[in-house]
């Protein structure tokens, strides 16, 4: 299961600053692997400490956690839906993305030129708000365009994306983003997705202030907060520059003490990429034997044969039933085999909805 994860925001907001700190190894603990792909784009690993526990029990010869690529996106600038900026380069960018990380500026520093000449966070929300919105009003009227014949015959399947798509187009006419509009049944929601339209991703504001903010924040977050709270959307806040600081630093005790200062207990990158993980609505279970032990990202309520489809679509196609130990079950008996003989292994079946921190393994028959 690909992740992909996309930063955006207005030219000197710390969008940049942050993306060098999430893509830093430093940040990370030092057992989990990095790499990059090119220049824009990093692989992170899903801050996750009981990866690191099970492998204390189990002493594989791999730990595999569980990974988000973050995008640099460029090109978001007022006019970028016309093709100011880098033009159309960003829309490739985003639609290729599960998620929006959108970074706003909540500090001031007068030698850090804002774009628009002054601090608002609000402003520059919906200056990229407005961008994106432009692509997905083009998409729609575009779309609409070609179904609106078809509608108009009669056919029910038309006029179901028809209605869909109208009630679409008036919501982005009013400024809001497509995530927002409510479906009616299983069937528009999948029609909705099919429309890849960039408002119906996902979005976490990264609000991103000085030092003397992070403990407290300001009337900027608060602002800023305010203004996306019927959105549906999730809000972190960040100094980049602590973090820009912290992706610094080599030794661990260091690292604690400097965070320590500003009342912090990790990194604020940790919460973004946990933050950018609970946004795509997924969790985690777990295999566990000598060769691996490994972290596996499911959708919530997915059931068991969707779990082994993750690994392989053979597990999901020829599933046959489930060996599953609650995590903390597994911890307290130190074993699989242990927690056998404790009666803590259950054997699930097609219907069993993996919960969070289950450690599975999968009988499958192809």
């Amino acid at each position: 299961m690909g992740l992909k994860a996309g930063i955006v925001g207005l030219p000197n907001v710390g969008k940049s600053t942050l993306f060098n700190s999430l893509s830093s190894a430093k940040a990370q603990s030092a057992n989990y692997p990095f790499c990059t792909i090119e220049p824009n784009l990093g692989v992170i690993t899903v801050p996750d400490p009981r990866l690191g526990q099970l492998a204390e029990l189990v002493k594989p010869q791999n730990l595999v956690p569980n990974t988000i690529e973050i995008v640099d996106i460029a090109g978001l600038v007022k006019g970028a839906s016309k093709g100011e900026g880098l033009g159309n380069q960003f829309l490739a960018n985003i639609r290729d993305t599960n998620a929006i990380l959108h970074v706003v500026r909540c500090f001031t520093d007068d030698n850090i030129i804002h774009v628009d000449g002054s601090v608002n966070p609000v402003r520059d929300k919906e200056v990229i708000d407005y961008e994106l919105q432009l692509k997905d009003l083009d998409s729609v009227q575009a779309r609409l365009a070609k179904v609106e014949k078809k509608a108009k015959t009669g056919d029910k399947e038309a006029q179901r994306e028809f209605d869909l798509l109208n009630r679409i187009k008036e919501t982005l006419g009013k400024g809001i983003s497509a995530r927002t509009v409510e479906t009616r049944g299983e069937e528009e929601e999948e029609l909705l997705k099919s429309f890849q339209l960039i408002t119906t991703k996902p979005v976490l504001y990264i609000a991103n202030v000085d030092e003397a903010a992070i403990a407290t924040g300001n009337h900027f977050v608060e602002e800023l907060r305010q203004s996306v709270e019927n959105e549906g959307a999730g809000l972190l806040m960040v100094c980049a520059k602590i973090e820009a600081e912290i992706a610094e630093m080599e030794d661990q005790v260091e690292r604690a003490d400097y965070l320590s200062m500003y009342g912090l207990h990790e990194p604020g990158v940790n919460r973004i990429i946990r933050g950018a993980y609970e946004l795509l609505n997924l969790h985690t279970y777990f295999t566990a034997g000598v060769k691996e032990v490994r972290a596996w990202p499911i959708p919530v309520g997915a059931r068991a044969p969707q779990a082994a489809g993750v690994i392989h679509s053979d597990f999901e196609r020829g599933f046959i039933r489930a060996e599953v130990i609650g995590f903390e079950d597994f911890v307290k008996y130190g074993s699989e085999s242990t927690a056998r003989d404790n009666g803590r292994l259950r054997v699930e079946g097609k219907e069993y909805v993996v919960k969070d921190g289950d450690v599975m393994h999968f009988r499958f028959n192809v």
